[in-house]
């Protein structure tokens, strides 16, 4: 049986167990979406199963057109429903109108990207399963007080309750990757939009992050005004000591601030 070479540019890990690709599969719970996308389905080890399931309306992207030519001759019911193009770069709203769920064996290479490509479509994703290193599945589900809690975090749990589902050994992948797996569930939350300037907290989030070990007081200095600095003890802290909510409430403090 012909099957496809893993590239490591590409950061290509062929799962192999059958079990675990059901499992993650069974994990998704989006009962009420019909489309459904994978990100990278290599030689089609979850898109078997997604396939199963008469209920979804399964699409692919692949950027690798050797997977691409393997999944044409062995899935043939995926019929004009393989993209083979970079997800990174996709327009989504050019393949769905509406609901899609997204899943897939992410590449590590590029498992963060994919969520920050997500966000972009947030009110059109309502729930992704995706398997990802565990060290970067820890990061997004934590909460405020991990010293792995960090940009993403913050981002994502805004709009998503973030599941640590299972850990995934490293010997059921072709090649075996260095480190182990882990699958996590994301879950739109009932937040429609953030309760401050949703372009500025983003921006507050990455500054006070690029300098962790710094206080808010420093790493904000761009941002505030004297007078700011006295109005809460917050500041005084680091970022991964704050909330979602904090956030926002930072990002307010400095929407309102007077201007000099």
């Amino acid at each position: 049986m012909t099957i496809v070479r893993a590239k490591k540019n590409l950061g290509q890990h062929f799962l192999k167990d059958k079990n675990i690709a059901k499992k993650i599969v069974d994990s998704l719970e989006a009962t009420h979406v019909q489309d459904v996308l994978e990100v990278g389905p290599g030689m089609g080890v979850l898109t078997q199963f997604l396939l199963q399931n008469e209920q979804y309306r399964t699409t692919v992207v692949e950027i690798d057109r050797e997977s691409v030519d393997y999944l044409n001759n062995h899935y043939p019911e995926l019929k004009d429903r393989i993209i083979s193009k970079d997800f990174l770069r996709l327009n989504l709203k050019e393949y769905f109108t509406g609901p899609f769920a997204v899943i897939g064996n992410f590449p590590y290479n590029i498992s963060s990207q994919i969520f920050f490509k997500v966000l972009e479509y947030k009110n059109q994703v309502p729930e992704v399963v995706g398997m990802i290193q565990k060290e970067v599945a820890e990061r997004l589900s934590t909460g405020p007080g991990s010293k792995t809690y960090g940009i993403l975090s913050v981002l994502l749990q805004a709009y998503y309750d973030i599941e640590y589902l299972f850990t995934v050994h490293e010997n059921v992948f072709i090649p075996p990757p260095k480190v182990k797996s882990a699958v996590i569930r994301l879950k739109r939350n009932q937040r429609e939009r953030l309760d401050c300037d949703e372009v500025l907290f983003v921006k507050i989030v990455k500054a006070a992050f690029n300098q962790r070990r710094k206080t808010m007081r420093n790493s904000l200095k761009m941002f505030l005004t004297d007078e700011t600095l006295k109005i809460d003890a917050f500041f005084n802290k680091r970022p991964e000591q704050l909330s979602v909510s904090e956030f926002e409430h930072l990002t307010r403090l400095i929407s309102n601030q007077p201007k000099p």
